[in-house]
């Protein structure tokens, strides 16, 4: 029996990440996402030849509103942003460490360049993974910080986020200047997302192949399905030849899941939802699966259960299932 395959003329672009000594960077190795000429895990149709990675999140400052059994993995190293990236690799097995810059939110702690560039110094030197740096995520705040981070990491090709319409001269100037690749945020729409990529390869056609997508995610319960089919639309789109979407995508899995309440919430408060100790942990998990099918490349989680059942999953699917 011949088994039908689709066959599609386009190819998701390949987006290294970090560097090492002989790139000019410092990193123990490089990774690289993207590169598929198939929709996901589907190997009998064409090439999956990298495997989707899991960043693991790691503040500058002790979280105030993560509950107790997420903090209990790392409240011996929340006070060391250095020392829990590190647990994140060695421990925690994490392929990549997302590092946020929450105190230099004017609200919260107003910190400066200086003492941001000083953090991403100290963790760069714990781990040798490649890194993905965000900033505190209000934009006037981030422009002041996110270039001189850029900066003191010259040459290590640091993913840099968020780029976003409102808000991405700063990120991209940087970017090229210090040769870092680009997260291309969009608000789960595929025609802004099309165009924050056509605005940011403008500034330089080379940055078509340092940016990711993040096309906004939305955790189980809250707009999944919706935040699915625009990746999937994006994925498909860039098999079809659309070389402005043809590129790797992201997702802030553990963000989106540990704010909402059913992450959260005690079985006091909510009655009938089961244990938040469990109910928590598969939240977080099937929400990322369900992004792995619809395309993600890079999930950025938080819970170590989580990301430990993400990469066992993630084996079986790197498997060949070519029938024939």
């Amino acid at each position: 029996m011949e088994i039908y395959k689709e066959k599609y003329r386009g190819q998701v672009r390949e987006v290294v990440l970090g560097a090492t000594s002989a790139d000019g960077g410092t990193r123990s190795h490089t990774l690289k996402v993207g590169g598929e000429t198939a929709l996901p895990f589907l190997h009998f149709e064409g090439e999956i030849p990298n495997r989707p990675l899991i960043a693991m999140d790691v503040w500058d400052m002790v979280p105030a509103d993560w509950p107790d059994n997420l903090k209990v993995f790392f409240a011996d190293v929340y006070g060391d942003p250095a020392a829990w990236a590190k647990k994140c690799v060695d421990v925690y097995g994490a392929d990549l460490v997302a590092l946020r810059f929450k105190s230099a939110d004017p609200e919260i702690r107003d910190a400066s360049a200086e003492d941001c560039v000083a953090v991403l110094k100290k963790v760069l030197a714990a781990v040798g993974v490649p890194l993905i740096v965000y900033g505190c995520g209000k934009g006037d705040k981030d422009n002041d910080i996110m270039g001189p981070l850029a900066e003191a990491a010259e040459g290590e090709n640091l993913l840099l986020g968020v780029a976003e319409p409102e808000n991405y001269r700063s990120l991209a100037g940087a970017a090229m200047a210090y040769k870092h690749s680009i997260i291309a945020q969009s608000p789960i729409d595929i025609n802004i997302a099309k165009q924050l990529n056509i605005l940011i390869s403008e500034m330089s056609n080379s940055l078509l192949d340092r940016i990711v997508i993040d096309p906004t995610v939305a955790a189980l319960g809250y707009g999944l399905e919706y935040s699915y089919s625009i990746m999937e639309r994006i994925r498909i789109g860039s098999l079809s030849g659309d070389r402005i979407l043809a590129m790797p995508t992201i997702g802030n899995v553990g963000n989106e899941v540990w704010s909402k309440k059913e992450a959260t919430g005690s079985a006091g408060e909510h009655p009938g939802w089961g244990e938040q100790l469990e109910r928590s942990l598969a939240w977080e998990a099937t929400t990322a699966m369900a992004l792995l099918q619809a395309g993600m490349d890079i999930l950025v989680i938080r819970h170590p259960h989580a990301a430990a059942l993400l990469k066992q999953s993630i084996d079986g699917l790197m498997r060949d299932n070519n029938p024939l």
